[in-house]
């Protein structure tokens, strides 16, 4: 213990003054790529919520060019991508923030384009200096999730509000992804939506699909794995312990891949590549003040409002399994 405490304080000697260096290049290109991939990500979703009529009746058929063109479509199109990046950069300012308020040294946002069903993988910043206090590693790492989940809620609550009540027959006639919901969207969902049909399909509006992204990317960073937002918590609290945690989080995630959503079987590889023992703090016997341990209570609160097993339903892989055997 004494070694690796000496270790810690002589990586500490060596640690840079904070400083926010000019080469911006990367972080600013990456920025403009994900505007562009979740602005045509956010086409796809405005036309699904604007003209699910249309396309159901057009998915063998193909959709004519003036419905992309369309001003209600490229206005919801922007709304998506502002919301949704408001709600990444306040996660990610919010560990940035935090690490300039304890002088820590850290990168702006380094965003990750994917025109996939969201548009990005998210967005890191990257902590070059050692965190050495256990309290600068709890603050830390509840700074982004907790910014990103109060972010979350309003444009659930807007979106739901504004969202549609389409009946079966369009859903069954068109191939629409169904998108698994989270404890929290069905509690404003029955606050905002009442008397919906049990057979019925709900077309979310944009915004509240950002508001979903948001509260999806919380649950993800609040696993109690590693490096993660939720390891760096679960370090905080529980020490050398929360390794029990890593390592049932891993299982976890296999059982769940065969059971709700194959994509739990990347996150297992992801996991074990980047490892699940947590670097040590010179601290760690303290424990957390009184204050700091509610606010980890109320963080596992938030990841179990916002856990949604199946993101993607009908994509476990028992279903993928089926499908190519027939």
């Amino acid at each position: 213990m004494e070694e690796e405490n000496r270790e810690v304080i002589a990586q500490v000697s060596e640690t840079p003054a904070f400083s926010l260096k000019k080469g911006l290049w990367l972080n600013i290109l990456l920025f403009v790529i994900t505007l562009f991939s979740t602005f045509y990500i956010g086409i796809s979703l405005s036309l699904n919520y604007l003209y699910p009529e249309v396309l159901a009746q057009n998915s063998q058929e193909g959709l004519n060019i003036d419905i992309f063109l369309d001003p209600q479509v490229l206005f919801l199109s922007f709304f998506y991508v502002a919301v949704l990046f408001g709600i990444l950069l306040g996660h990610e300012f919010g560990h940035f923030l935090t690490c300039r308020y304890y002088k820590i040294n850290a990168t702006l946002p380094y965003f990750i384009p994917a025109p996939t069903l969201i548009g990005t993988m998210g967005a890191f910043i990257k902590i070059k200096s050692p965190i050495t206090k256990k309290k600068q590693l709890f603050d830390i790492g509840i700074a982004g999730p907790l910014i990103g989940f109060i972010l979350s809620i309003p444009a659930l609550v807007y979106g739901l509000s504004l969202s549609k009540i389409a009946p079966p027959v369009i859903h069954e006639e068109a191939s629409f992804f169904i998108f698994g919901e989270p404890l929290l969207m069905k509690i404003i969902g029955g606050m905002v939506l009442k008397d919906i049909p049990s057979d019925a399909s709900i077309f979310l509006h944009p915004v509240a699909f950002a508001g979903w992204v948001g509260v999806l990317i919380t649950s993800f960073n609040l696993f109690p794995v590693g490096q993660l937002d939720g390891g760096h918590v679960s370090y905080s609290l529980l020490g050398a312990k929360s390794r029990a945690l890593s390592r049932f989080c891993l299982v976890a995630f296999v059982i769940m891949g065969a059971i709700f959503w194959i994509g739990w079987f990347i996150w297992a590889l992801l996991i074990s590549f980047l490892g699940m023992r947590h670097p040590r703090v010179m601290d760690e016997a303290i424990p957390l003040s009184p204050g700091r341990r509610f606010i980890g209570y109320v963080m596992i609160l938030i990841f179990i409002l916002s856990f949604i097993p199946d993101p993607i339903k009908g994509y476990s892989l028992f279903d993928v399994v089926r499908i190519f055997q027939f």
